[in-house]
């Protein structure tokens, strides 16, 4: 579990992993808001690299080791109102960073799985890059349109609170959000999310750990409704989402099968805002099952 980087042409430091066979064909795990490599469990990348896949998993832009971008952040106002800086960027520069990696790895083609804004960044890359994208799994995710997969009241206060100044800090809120968006059907593994939440604060270098979240939320807001774009999705697509998501209400994955022409959605019940250790086979499985034809050999 080695870190490298790879310096994009006319872009961020960007910080990945590979796991699994050289010679497998390639998955990329896109990480959600404020996430970074880290935050997929270890069960679902093995869980990948079981079925032979080769498993790519990188900090995207503003998160993890990869580069901070040197911009300003959005006040909270501008937040609220989602108004972004005239000079923010968009999921349209972090899809741009994905295929960027994918051409440092030598990667033509690769399977995307992405989990709430990087099913965000998988859909973006599906629709502009169509001949680089195998398979498309949107997890938790949503289109854009502001009459659907919208947080509830009370994640948005949660997100509005003081920043941690400390590891301690860090981990208490960590798991007071993760209490939060996790349900009690799928519980959460307290000791596994202590261990992230150290890690992610050790790795990142403290404070600086959180310190792009709001461009990534201006990165969102930036980008406006897709709904459109995603009609341009030619890959296999399976959407997966939960009916307890206090992060990206369930319409917004409900929105995202009906915009991506022939996508599966898979709604299911009691599944929150997070990869709980109970549904990591079933994640790995639906993948799996998109991205493998029945032979057992990529599509």
């Amino acid at each position: 579990m080695t870190d490298s980087f790879a310096d994009l042409p006319g872009g961020p430091r960007i910080c990945y992993r590979e796991d699994g066979p050289a010679d497998g064909v390639p998955l990329v795990l896109i990480a959600g808001l404020g996430l970074d490599l880290t935050s997929w469990p270890r069960p679902m990348i093995e869980g990948f690299t079981g079925r032979g896949f080769r498993v790519v998993t990188f900090d995207n832009r503003d998160a993890g080791r990869s580069d901070r971008i040197k911009a300003p952040n959005p006040g909270k106002l501008r937040q609220l109102l989602a108004r972004p800086l005239p000079d923010a960027y968009d999921l349209g520069d972090m899809a741009a960073d994905t295929v960027g990696l994918l051409d440092h790895l030598g990667i033509e083609q690769a399977h995307l799985v992405g989990m709430s804004m990087g099913g965000m960044i998988a859909q973006t890359v599906a629709a502009r890059n169509p001949g680089r994208v195998l398979s498309l799994t949107s997890i938790f995710s949503t289109t854009g349109h502001r009459k659907v997969g919208q947080p509830a009241r009370s994640t948005l206060l949660r997100m509005a609170r003081r920043p941690a100044r400390t590891v301690e800090e860090s981990v208490v809120g960590h798991l007071a959000m993760m209490g939060h968006l996790g349900s009690v059907t799928f519980p959460l593994d307290k000791d596994v999310e202590t261990a992230w939440a150290i890690g992610l604060w050790e790795r990142a270098g403290g404070r600086r750990a959180r310190s792009g979240i709001a461009r990534q939320i201006g990165a969102i807001q930036a980008s406006g409704d897709r709904t459109t774009e995603l009609g341009r999705v030619t890959c296999p697509t399976v959407v997966v989402h939960g009916d307890s998501d206090r992060m990206v209400h369930h319409t917004g994955g409900r929105a995202t099968a009906k915009a991506v022409n022939g996508a599966r959605y898979v709604e299911i019940p009691g599944m929150g805002h997070h990869i709980a250790p109970d549904l990591v086979d079933r994640l790995v499985e639906l993948t799996a099952e998109l991205a493998l034809d029945p032979a057992g050999e990529s599509r």
